[in-house]
């Protein structure tokens, strides 16, 4: 078996304009989870509000992680489905670490 030496930085022009786009996407996704995270940050009473919330969950044996969570906190949160498990993570990791 002979290996190949690998090529770095050679890609095809539709692979090079995707990866460009999405590498210009990173800093806006970047922001708004940070605006999102900041939100608990600056508002503890909001993450032990979200964390009484996924314990409940957890009592009707949901874990945060489930489709079915994840869209109560969207809908509770107004936030959409990514944002939402985004910031659960965030909290449990912050807040309530006893949460499933």
């Amino acid at each position: 078996m002979t290996l190949r030496p690998l090529r770095l930085g050679v890609l095809p022009p539709a692979l090079s304009c995707a990866a460009v786009a999405l590498l210009s996407l990173a800093p806006l996704a970047a922001a708004a989870n940070s605006a999102l995270l900041d939100s608990v940050k600056q508002n503890p009473q909001r993450a032990r509000a979200l964390c009484a919330e996924l314990k409940e969950l957890n009592s009707q044996g949901l874990s945060y992680t489930s489709s079915a969570a994840v869209t109560k906190v969207a809908r509770s949160q107004n936030l959409s489905s990514t944002d939402a498990e985004i910031l659960s993570t965030y909290v449990v990791g912050l807040y309530c670490p006893d949460v499933r």
